[in-house]
């Protein structure tokens, strides 16, 4: 286990995640346009989406829970076997002809419930399966199969459903899942059986409690970087998510197509992060990682110099300011692809394995519940900033920078305490 690429069960659960978030990305792209065709409304897939991902914020921590108690190995095989039946169910009702809004709701529902066992497995996983000194290059990996995921899937789940049409690909899907499963049984995760005392639901609660214990009460700083990560959805997270696709297409005055481009080159540079991330290893540590804040909230003020009413009205500066925003939001993104990889790996390593499950699935829990609390902030502050979105991106800088301050402050007693142990173990 000396070269974490040589490791042939990360190497399996690496093949895994490819094959299985290749499938997940193709399939919602694909669901998105199914939907449009049928309603014509972009809206009622987005509330579809939110409703689907309600599951995460609540059963999240029962899924790290469970993670912890039962071979991990198995619950990964078990949860794509669940998924690849569900996807069949549904490829069963399309060419049986029921094209039903409903139906793909729940669909999307039970893909959303079975997601929130399935990503705090694989993250519990990854630190079983590499050493301490691999472990932010195998972080990196993981990330960059996700980013390349995103970038590619929708390009894939387009041309797809332009000459096959949605059966096919939920057909393709189905299979992916089912062929992950069968990788995942070649797969060995070391696991420690955990003695069960009560009842089920009893002892999933005391799980919970345990893991809670442990992140409030015995290692502080787990919740300082649990925090750190949830202010970043809040705050940062909705630029990307709202902020961008309002700027560009109503702001700016662009067609579709330059968001793609633009949505294109935010995940080509979080898979240059990813692949970064093995080259910085030795000078990314705890206490500098507010640098890292710094640099994006520094990157906030040339992108609101390119939405700035005096600049957009210049001749000829759109396509000047759709370049210079596009390229401030990769670097952007770039920034907190490092932090969030550095930060998983922070998580994993002052984590006990009896206990990485709950945790992961803490952070997930938390995480998930910013994002729409951002969302809804975002949104509604750019409808009070429509003319001079230039002023909230340059609130968003100094809030990214408040962020940066508050990280170094909130880190310092881990500097002099651990810090140094942390960072020779991720070099």
């Amino acid at each position: 286990m000396k070269i974490f690429t040589l490791n042939r069960n990360f190497n399996l659960l690496i093949i895994g995640q490819i094959i299985t978030l290749f499938g997940s990305s193709i399939l919602r792209f694909a669901l998105s346009l199914f939907i449009l065709d049928i309603t014509g409304s972009a809206g009622t897939f987005a509330f579809i989406l939110a409703v689907s991902t309600i599951p995460t914020i609540f059963l999240s921590p029962i899924g790290g829970a469970i993670a912890d108690r039962v071979n991990r190995r198995n619950l990964l095989v078990i949860l794509d076997l669940i998924s690849g039946l569900i996807v069949a169910g549904l490829a069963f009702f399309l060419f049986s002809g029921v094209h039903s809004i409903l139906l793909i709701g729940i669909v999307m529902t039970l893909l959303s419930i079975v997601s929130t066992f399935y990503q705090p497995t694989v993250q519990a996983s990854i630190p079983v399966l590499i050493e301490n000194d691999h472990l932010l290059k195998a972080n990196g990996a993981v990330s960059g199969v996700s980013a390349l995921t995103n970038f590619a899937g929708p390009v894939l789940g387009g041309l797809l459903y332009s000459f096959q049409g949605i059966e096919w690909i939920v057909v393709m899907t189905s299979v992916s899942f089912f062929l992950c499963a069968i990788v995942e049984t070649f797969m060995y995760i070391p696991s420690e059986k955990m003695q069960q005392t009560y009842g089920a639901i009893r002892t999933i609660l005391n799980d919970l409690k345990d893991g809670i214990s442990y992140i409030v009460k015995k290692n502080s700083f787990l919740l300082k970087v649990i925090l750190i990560a949830a202010v970043m959805n809040i705050f940062i997270t909705p630029i990307f998510l709202v902020g961008i696709p309002y700027i560009i297409k109503i702001i700016m005055g662009l067609d579709g197509s330059f968001f793609g481009y633009t949505q294109g080159g935010i995940s080509l540079s979080m898979i240059f992060a990813a692949v970064a991330i093995g080259l910085l290893s030795s000078r990314i540590k705890v206490s500098n990682l507010y640098k890292w804040f710094i640099g994006s909230g520094i990157l906030f003020i040339p992108m609101a110099l390119s939405v700035y009413p005096l600049f957009l009205s210049a001749p000829y500066s759109t396509i000047i300011s759709y370049i210079m925003f596009s390229l401030c939001a990769m670097l952007i993104m770039f920034s907190i692809t490092i932090i969030n990889i550095f930060v998983m790996t922070i998580l994993q390593q002052q984590t006990p394995n009896l206990l990485l499950g709950k945790v992961m699935a803490i952070l997930t829990a938390v995480s998930t519940c910013a994002v729409p609390i951002g969302q809804i902030l975002f949104g509604t502050l750019m409808d009070s900033f429509t003319t001079n979105v230039y002023a909230l991106l340059l609130i968003v800088a100094v809030v990214t920078i408040a962020i940066a301050i508050t990280t170094k402050v909130l880190l310092k007693e881990r500097k002099a305490a651990h810090a140094d142990k942390v960072d020779e173990a991720i070099v």
